[in-house]
């Protein structure tokens, strides 16, 4: 089976579980990936680094469509992650970013993205692409933007994952 019908997703599994999942995954040969993070724990009596997984509850994996059932089907999967009705595609830059950056740090925090109403964005697909953007209203999973640079308020409601909060990557 051709490599590029696959795609990188993420699946939500039971607390504590994922590097559990991980295990089963790769041995029934699907790739999967739970990104550790070092990071270092004190005892009473010691100190010392451990692994523990960068997003509690989540690993991704890179399957096609029709292999989704069978990890649906590993103990201690929960669900795919959806956004939009259908399970998230992670592009595989952003997999690539993410182990290039555990690669070269270590002890990282996961913030998810604060965008508020007068927060400053930047678009970042679309036929605003690189327009920079306040945030006027907040939804669900899109935000309405003021876009002033162009010298008129233009309104446009965008997905959440088009956009990056100005100086946060």
């Amino acid at each position: 089976m051709p490599a590029d019908n696959k795609n990188w997703y993420a699946v939500y599994t039971k607390p504590r579980w994922e590097k559990k999942v991980f295990g089963l995954l790769s041995e029934k040969g699907v790739e999967a990936y739970c990104p550790l993070n070092r990071v270092r724990k004190k005892w009473s009596d010691r100190v010392k680094w451990v692994e523990e997984p960068l997003f509690k509850s989540y690993v991704f994996v890179k399957v096609a469509e029709e292999e989704a059932a069978g990890v649906r089907m590993v103990n201690g999967v929960v669900n795919f992650v959806y956004w939009l009705g259908k399970p998230a595609i992670i592009k595989n830059k952003e997999i690539e970013i993410i182990r290039k950056f555990l690669n070269d740090h270590v002890e990282v925090q996961v913030a998810p993205l604060d965008l508020r109403v007068d927060s400053r964005i930047t678009i970042l697909q679309g036929a605003l692409m690189d327009k920079t953007a306040k945030v006027v209203k907040v939804f669900n999973n899109k935000v309405r933007v003021v876009i002033e640079s162009i010298g008129y308020s233009l309104v446009a409601t965008i997905d959440k994952s088009n956009a990056i909060v100005d100086g946060k990557q």
